[in-house]
């Protein structure tokens, strides 16, 4: 298959001729992408498997047993509903008791259908804050396209309507939260003024009731070349916090409480504090660096802690630190989330779910593990803070998802809500390897695979490997029908840069590490083969986002290593990420392409610039959002732009036109796209030409 490039409208910039593809709606680009699309449509689409597939896909997205996990408040859980006749969705809540039944009766607060046709504009719904204590008044956040930017409205859920006069603020990255009913805080990102550099609130403001938005009060201020500034309140018995926050970048910040004087006091924690909550006068935290208390107290990452909060309200002195749960190998903390009388921390134990239950009995803290099941991924569905109610998810690769419900602090576990089996799992096995990357650390890996396997077979690798971010085991009934039961294995690789293993697995693959990430990644693929369960033709990977720096990387370095390459709404021009907004958000991940030394790491391995001519690559396919305000279109379009021009035929490019970086809003465009990986996948992984060679091209 040949592909054409369409010329651009814009003047590139020198030694980059497709600078012209980073105008996200310019005519040039948009042609392009058009043309583009209309060949891997042609390609993928055309399959006789494809529709098949397709339907699946979309059956199983849109599945009406699907679990509607929710978060209880107040006597209600509140869903978020999609299915084939709710294509935008429903909001909509029941009584917990109804929910807890076969079939509950829903109350629908928001028909995003109906309201997105009566007002002609694709409403995705994005959230919404409720307002202490009755939680009956909402600030309703909904997106035009799918993007991060999203427009707030007043909303009464009682009238099931918007507030006439109420609150209510154009689409921007802008945050809001109750203050109290007659006032909103606003974490702002309307000007130019308002933003830092990567193009999110900078400050926080005050917003009263019956004034208009650009009169609302400052009360707190981030630096322009920060991450962000936020702001929300902290309700903890009878006493409620205003807490301001200034994120220097993803891994450090600096919290603030707003005293009654009007004073933003700090609170005197390290810049690199993670894991923060508020419960029962006590300040809970962890790090991500080793750090001494003023007490003397060493705190260690991985370990939980606290301080008597109160005391520091009222002295302005950091007493006493104790110690909620000490750090153990390979254990990490997966998050915190807490009730009206229990504390609750999420962790992983060599990438398996536990939740352990903390009670505050006098001075002192007491823990017990909750009676969840084992080797799975176990998570907090929700807690209910000002309730006793508090639900469980646990999942594996083999086993569908189910929510487990407790009403007493999870004394009482009870299983309310179980997924169908969307395809026979009896055939397979799910285990856990490890490979050695070069500089030998030992990176563990997930296989599920027919039991039964007797040779190697078609298989996916998917990784990610940034951001603290964790793959854990989790059922995916697309997955299972689409690739599973055609006889193929699938691989999920934990390796350096996640945060299977808490702050120090992450570091390992920071900024100048990230080659370790890419390693380790390779070590997974040759330990793959060594085994038996595939050979190098017959492995495709996958990624998304930074898990897409990942594929295009390993394409570039490893060719030799995989049969396919899926790349998903990527980075991959790292000399230039920071130019695309909100790219300077990661600097602290990748580094800085200014500084002269981080832009010589970031050229080592940056995919766009070392795409070779002629280079043996494996087919690859591209996809992205033109709606995506995250991660910029103009990364993947650049460098399917590159290897068509090198000469590499078999590449294969796909823009959705809205959806944003997730791919939010309907349905069916998800669908679609899965539908054609999977194409992709079986078509480069297994039809082979006499010489070996896959079909595309």
């Amino acid at each position: 298959m040949t592909q054409t490039i369409t010329k651009g409208q814009t003047e590139p910039a020198a030694g980059d001729s497709f600078l012209w593809l980073e105008d996200r709606n310019g005519k040039g680009a948009l042609d392009w992408v058009h043309a583009q699309n209309g060949l891997t449509v042609a390609e993928l689409q055309g399959d006789p498997g494809y529709q098949a597939s397709f339907e699946t896909a979309l059956d199983l997205m849109t599945a009406e047993d699907n679990i509607a996990v929710g978060t209880a408040i107040n006597g209600h859980v509140y869903n978020f509903w999609q299915d084939k006749t709710n294509v935008l969705g429903l909001w909509r809540r029941s009584t917990v008791a109804s929910y807890k039944t076969e079939k509950p009766e829903w109350e629908t607060i928001i028909d995003f259908d109906v309201l997105s046709a009566k007002e002609g504009v694709k409403w995705v719904f994005s959230g919404a804050s409720r307002l202490y204590p009755d939680f009956n008044r909402c600030l309703v956040s909904m997106s035009p396209d799918g993007g991060d930017a999203s427009e707030m409205r007043e909303f009464d859920i009682a009238a099931k309507s918007f507030v006439e006069g109420g609150f209510r603020a154009p689409a921007s990255k802008s945050g809001f939260s109750w203050l109290d009913e007659g006032t909103v805080i606003v974490s702002a990102a309307f000007e130019e003024d308002d933003k830092t550099q990567s193009g999110y609130p900078r400050v926080v403001k005050l917003w009263k009731r019956g004034t208009r938005l650009e009169d609302a009060t400052p009360i707190f201020e981030a630096d322009k070349q920060d991450l962000a500034a936020g702001g929300g309140v902290e309700i903890d018995g009878n006493r409620r916090h205003l807490f301001l926050a200034r994120t220097i970048d993803f891994f450090s910040s600096h919290s603030f409480l707003r005293l009654a004087s009007g004073e933003n006091q700090r609170i005197p924690l390290p810049d690199d504090a993670t894991d923060t909550a508020i419960f029962h006068g006590q300040l809970v935290f962890g790090v991500r660096s080793p750090w001494t208390a003023p007490d003397g107290t060493r705190c260690l990452p991985d370990g939980l802690y606290s301080l008597d909060f109160g005391r520091w309200i009222d002295t302005s002195v950091l007493g006493p630190v104790e110690t909620v749960l000490a750090p153990a190998p390979r254990v990490s903390i997966a998050g915190l989330a807490r009730t009206d009388q229990r504390l609750f921390i999420n962790l992983m134990d060599n990438v398996r779910g536990k939740v352990v239950a903390c009670d505050r009995t006098g001075k002192s803290w007491s823990l017990k593990p909750v009676g969840l099941p084992e080797n799975g991924n176990v998570g907090i569905s929700h807690a209910e803070h000002f309730g006793a109610s508090v639900s469980f998810s646990f999942t594996d690769f083999l086993t569908p998802s189910s929510i487990i419900w407790s009403d007493d602090d999870g004394e009482t576990l009870k299983t309310v809500k179980a997924q169908p089996a969307r395809f026979d799992a009896s055939p397979f096995i799910s285990e856990q390897f490890e490979a050695r990357s070069r500089d030998g650390t030992m990176v563990p890996y997930f296989v599920v695979r027919r039991r039964d396997q007797s040779g190697p077979v078609p298989t996916l690798l998917y990784g990610y490997g940034g951001f603290e971010v964790p793959l854990l085991p989790g059922y995916a009934g697309v997955r299972g029908r689409l690739w599973l039961e055609k006889g193929n294995a699938y691989v999920q690789a934990n390796i350096r840069g996640g945060g299977e293993f808490g702050p120090a697995w992450h570091q390992a693959a920071l900024k100048g590490n990230r080659q370790n990430a890419f390693d380790d990644f390779a070590a997974v693929a040759e330990d793959l083969v060594k085994r038996g369960i595939t050979t190098a033709a017959q492995l495709g990977i996958q990624g998304g986002s930074n898990g897409g720096l990942l594929t295009g990387t390993s394409l570039i370095q490893r060719p030799e290593l995989f049969g396919a390459v899926i790349i998903d709404v990527p980075l991959l021009d790292m000399l230039r990420y920071t130019e695309l907004p909100p790219g300077a958000s990661w600097i602290a991940e990748y580094g800085d392409p200014s500084k002269p030394e981080e832009a010589a790491w970031l050229a080592a391995y940056s995919p766009y610039q070392h795409v070779k001519v002629g280079g043996d690559y494996p087919p690859v396919l591209l996809m992205t959002s033109t709606a995506d305000d995250r991660v910029h279109p103009g990364h993947a379009r650049k460098m399917a732009a590159r290897l068509q021009e090198a000469g590499h035929g078999r590449t294969l490019f796909f823009e959705e036109t809205e959806g944003g970086h997730g791919g939010r809003g309907d349905r069916r465009p998800q669908a679609a796209q899965t539908a054609m990986r999977y194409v992709f996948l079986q078509r480069a992984l297994e039809h082979r030409t006499e010489k070996g060679k896959p079909v595309f091209g």
